[in-house]
């Protein structure tokens, strides 16, 4: 079972994962409310969830209401306010993922989903239920974009922001199925409903649109673009590649010695990392010196140690 990971209050590592919180769920509530919510779009979790309450309940709430709240309803065109929709719901999904899963989520996820409500209804009220552009496709693109890129911040702190990954991960445990595959059909689930409550096809595929950018971005914030590639070298000319790695592109590497599974020779294979460019320049140089050598060329995420990222606890 995985525990919550405990941070000394008031240090510089519980300050920078709070700041993180505190960005990413700026960024994210901006995604949804400048380019998600007023085109109706549903992108899975319970903020997709809140995006159908609040479409299902426009116009119930005209009148009888006083104050901000008054303004807020009327700001979400007299419809229950999705920010807090999706608070009503994370408690309860809180609640019964502790008890079913155990305290795996602290308090940075409280404070997450909590922040992110307000920051949506905030937002909205000062904005309003308006897009930023009214093109259907940009407003995913970007709105996916921002909508990941506020994840990944979260995720760095170490925190979540409930929702469907309670839900996938509740099924996870009492099924066979992989956690990425339940949370892919339990935001499916939820994008669908956003085709009955607005009985339009064109709101489940530009849900799923954002879906996929929303994961991209996550996937490139937490990973980074990394312009780094990972070579496997097979070649009978393996010093003068040596040479050619160490010298002149002031790299190391690796050898492994392995075995020709067809001819029963003794091979050096070469492993090494090096930028995309020096990547041309090693491809050519090995094709004129050895035409009859094996190059794998591997994309790779993260590279750690010594001449990299530093090997340590990354944020």
């Amino acid at each position: 079972m995985t525990f919550v990971e405990k941070t000394k209050m008031f240090s510089k590592e519980w300050f920078m994962d709070y700041s993180l919180v505190l960005l990413g769920t700026f960024i994210m509530a901006s995604g949804f409310v400048f380019f998600i919510d007023p085109h109706g779009i549903v992108p899975g979790g319970v903020y997709g969830v809140a995006i159908v309450v609040n479409k299902l309940t426009q116009g119930m709430f005209p009148n009888g209401l006083w104050g901000f709240a008054a303004e807020t309803f009327h700001q979400y065109k007299d419809g229950i306010p999705i920010g807090f929709t999706s608070w009503i719901i994370n408690i309860p999904l809180l609640f019964l993922g502790i008890k079913v899963l155990g305290p795996r989520f602290g308090m940075k996820t409280v404070v997450g989903f909590t922040i992110c409500s307000y920051f949506i209804d905030q937002l909205t009220h000062w904005w309003g239920l308006e897009p930023l552009v009214n093109d259907v496709l940009l407003s995913c693109i970007f709105g996916g974009v921002m909508i990941g890129v506020g994840l990944a911040l979260i995720f760095k702190a170490r925190a979540t922001t409930a929702g469907s990954d309670i839900i996938a991960m509740i099924f996870a445990k009492y099924t066979n199925i992989q956690l990425g595959q339940l949370l892919i059909y339990v935001d499916s689930v939820i994008v669908l409903l956003g085709l009955l409550a607005f009985n339009d096809w064109q709101i489940p595929l530009y849900s799923w649109v954002v879906i996929f950018i929303t994961g991209k971005a996550i996937d490139m914030t937490m990973d980074g673009a990394n312009y780094n590639k990972a070579l496997l070298i097979i070649s009978n000319k393996h010093e003068e590649i040596k040479k050619k790695i160490l010298h002149d592109f002031e790299r190391g590497g690796t050898y492994f010695h392995g075995e020709g599974m067809w001819s029963g020779e003794k091979k050096q294979i070469i492993y090494t990392v090096v930028n995309r460019r020096e990547v041309a320049i090693l491809k050519d140089f090995i094709s004129k010196i050895d035409e009859d050598a094996f190059i794998t060329v591997m994309n790779t995420s993260e590279i750690l140690g010594e001449g990299f990222n530093p090997l340590k606890k990354q944020n």
